[in-house]
Order: C-alpha cells, then structure tokens, then sequence
C-alpha cells in the first residue's frame, strides 16, 4: 500500500529551513516517502507536529539508556533520538533488511538515486535523526548533515569526517581555541557514536518485528566502527592526490 508522512510534518517550508526527502519504492503500487525539515541556522530537527501523547516503552530514556548520555530521566523523561524515529520505527518494522528498494534522496541542491537494500537506505536515514535530535555525542556530527551524501562509501566517510574534524580545529584557532590537526579527536568523536549505535540497537529490538531497523543501525555502528580503524590507512593511500597541495 502507498504510504507517506512527514517526521516534520505538512505545514509549509520555510526559508530558514531545508528538508531531505527519502522515498522508498518496493514496486510500483508500494512506496513510503519520509520527509526531515531540518533548521538551517543549527542543524537542529524541526517538528512541525506535536510530539505523540503516547509513546512506546522503548523510548524511555531509562530503557537501555546509552552508556555515555548526560541526560537523567527527571528532566528528560524520553531520549530524544528515540522519540523522533518512532514513526520511522513503526512504518518500516515490517519489513526485512533485505528487501530490495528503489530509494531516492531530494535535498535542496541536487537528487540522489540508487537500487539497494531496504537496510542501506534506511541507514542512511536514521543516520539524520540520530544527529539532528539533540544527542550531544551524536551531534559533533552535525556538519555532515548539511553535506549529506546518501549511500556513502567508507572511503567517502573517511575523507568527509577527517574534513569535517580539520575544519572543526580550524575555526577552533581562529577564535583563540586549542586545536589538534590529528585525527585523535576523531577517533574520540567515533567512540562515542559507537556507544550509543550500541546501546541504541537494544532499545531497537524491543520495537522490531523484523529486522531492517535493527540492520540499518548495525550497518551505522559498523561504519563508526571502521572510519577510525581506517582513517590513516585510506588518507595515506590518497596522498599522491595532493601533490600539488604538499609541493
């Protein structure tokens, strides 16, 4: 059956606001379309709608609270993340990560197309929510979001977060701050993601019928898992690149 909605709702687009469109395509006569409406200023998610009168025990921020989350169950009764992606959760959780999908991504500039697995597209997706939702370990991310690149490679999440990191130390000097043009901070900034990809999958299989949530997370964790373990390795394979750069 055909199926839409709109994390940020219907009403209409502002111009201090951008939005990434993904619609799924199973075949002709199913397709679900989900929309992020995302502030332009702070990267921040935008909900149009008021957030659900009820929600689902999973969201709790106590059930399998991720292990480095600052926030405590008195002041925020819900984790963020979790309350943004239960529609995301319940439109998809019965599907099989398997499945073949037809997926294409509309942002402001250009649109992206690619056949795939439904895991693929939807990782790429929660990927979004996760940084944008006010997770403070997930939002150093938050640059990326702006550059989203659907489908990306390791290599292309490798050389985009060492970019994103370099230009981080830069503005860091530039307002008297210390900075460090290692990669350290990024392995740091990939340890925390990984945590909470972790602890955010237990929360994932409370909800899931089958598994293309849980595999799209998995498939997130893996890459946070790898952009540090790589990082050096593919940076110094590309290092004839910049020739022209280091003479």
């Amino acid at each position: 059956m055909p199926g839409s909605f709109s994390i940020a709702g219907e009403l209409q687009r502002m111009s201090d606001t951008f939005t990434i469109a993904y619609h799924f395509a199973f075949s002709e006569t199913e397709t679900k379309t989900v929309s992020v409406d995302l502030d332009k200023g702070s990267l921040d998610l935008i909900r149009r709608t008021p957030k659900p009168t009820a929600t689902p025990s999973w969201t709790e921020l106590s059930c399998n609270q991720c292990r480095n989350c600052s926030l405590t169950p008195a002041t925020h009764p819900h984790c963020p993340i979790a309350l943004n992606l239960v529609d995301i959760v319940e439109s998809f959780k019965d599907y099989f990560s398997y499945q073949d999908v037809d997926v294409t991504v509309t942002a402001e500039e250009r649109a992206y197309f690619k056949s795939t697995s439904l895991q693929m597209g939807l990782s790429s997706l929660i990927g979004i929510i996760m940084v944008t939702s006010g997770c403070r370990p997930m939002e150093r991310l938050k640059p990326m979001v702006r550059f989203h690149l659907p489908f990306a490679t390791l290599e292309e999440t490798i050389f985009r977060t060492s970019s994103m990191h370099l230009v981080a130390q830069y503005l860091r000097q530039h307002h008297g701050k210390p900075a460090d043009f290692s990669l350290t901070g990024l392995q740091t900034i990939y340890a925390d993601v990984a945590t909470v990809n972790t602890c955010f999958a237990n929360r994932l299989r409370q909800a899931a019928k089958k598994d293309a949530n849980i595999n799209a997370l998995v498939n997130l964790h893996c890459f946070a898992e790898m952009v540090p373990i790589n990082a050096d390795l593919m940076l110094a394979d590309i290092e004839s690149y910049f020739t022209a750069l280091l003479d």
